[in-house]
C-alpha cells in the first residue's frame, strides 16, 4: 500500500509516527485515509474540503498539484510526503509551473485559431476563448488541463517540464488570450470580420513567439503592472538559474 511522510511539526497529531500507510486508489483517498486514522490531522490539512493553502503533497519529486491535484492515481509502494511549510502556513508554497502544459495549451491555441481562420468559424474561436478562460482561472474542466492531463501525459507523448516560475503571470496571459478571443467571437457573429480576425491573429502571433522563443507578452506586461505597484499584481520575478 501507499505510504505518506509526516513532516516533524505534524507528528503530534500521529502520535509521533514519521511516516503512515494509507489505502486508496487517488491521492484524495490515501488522504481521506490518513484523516480516518488521525482526526486531529483534518484541520491543519483542510479548510472544509479542499486542501488548506499551504498544504503541498507530492507523490515521489512530482507536486500532485502539477498532475492531477486530489485526482492523482496512486499504487501499492507509491511514497508520499507533506512538505514542512503546512505546519504553521509561515513559508510560501514553491513556485513551479509546468511548461508542458502552458506548451500544450499554446500549441493548442495555434492549431484551432487557423483552424477557424480557414473554416471561417466564430464558434471555434469562441471555443479557444472559453478553453483559455478556463485555463486562467485553473478550472479543473479546462479542454487544455483536460487534454494534457489524460491524453498526452499519461501515454508519455509529452512529459512534464516542471519549472521555478510565478503562475500568475501565465494565468493573466491566458486571460488577455481569452479576452481577445472571446472579442473576435462577438466582433465575427455580429459581421465585423475584419476586426475579429485582425484579433485572431494577434493571438497566433503571440502564441507562436511564446511556444517557438518563449518569450510571453502577457507575463512582461504583468510584471509591468507589478512595478507600476498596481494591486492584484503582487509577483515579482523570480530568479532564474
Amino acid at each position: 500500500m501507499p505510504s505518506i511522510k509526516i513532516p516533524t511539526p505534524l507528528r503530534a497529531y500521529t502520535g509521533q509516527n514519521a511516516q503512515v500507510d494509507v489505502s486508496g486508489d487517488t491521492i484524495g483517498d490515501v488522504l481521506a485515509d490518513l484523516v480516518s486514522q488521525y482526526p486531529d490531522l483534518k484541520p491543519h490539512l483542510f479548510n472544509g474540503d479542499s486542501l488548506r493553502t499551504f498544504v503541498n503533497i507530492f507523490l515521489g519529486e512530482e507536486d500532485v498539484r502539477f498532475l492531477d491535484g486530489l485526482d492523482t492515481p496512486v499504487e501499492s509502494g507509491d511514497a508520499l510526503r507533506i512538505i514542512p511549510s503546512i505546519a504553521g502556513g509561515a513559508s510560501s508554497a514553491p513556485r513551479r509551473v509546468d511548461q508542458s502544459g502552458l506548451k500544450v495549451g499554446q500549441a493548442a491555441t495555434i492549431v484551432l485559431l487557423l483552424a477557424a481562420f480557414v473554416l471561417n468559424s466564430w464558434l471555434l474561436v469562441l471555443f479557444v476563448g472559453v478553453a483559455q478562460l478556463l485555463g486562467a482561472l485553473e478550472s479543473q474542466a479546462g479542454p487544455y488541463r483536460l487534454f494534457y492531463h489524460r491524453v498526452l501525459k499519461p501515454r508519455g507523448i509529452v512529459k512534464p517540464n516542471v519549472i521555478l516560475d510565478n503562475p500568475e503571470p501565465h494565468r493573466f496571459a491566458m486571460a488577455v488570450g481569452a479576452v481577445f478571443n472571446i472579442g473576435a467571437a462577438l466582433a465575427l457573429l455580429t459581421g465585423a470580420s475584419l476586426v475579429g480576425w485582425a484579433l485572431v491573429w494577434v493571438v497566433i502571433v503571440l502564441a507562436n513567439l511564446n511556444f517557438w522563443l518563449n518569450f510571453c507578452l502577457g507575463c512582461w506586461l504583468y510584471y509591468q503592472l507589478h512595478k507600476l505597484g498596481i494591486r492584484g499584481f503582487g509577483h515579482a520575478p523570480l530568479p532564474q538559474g
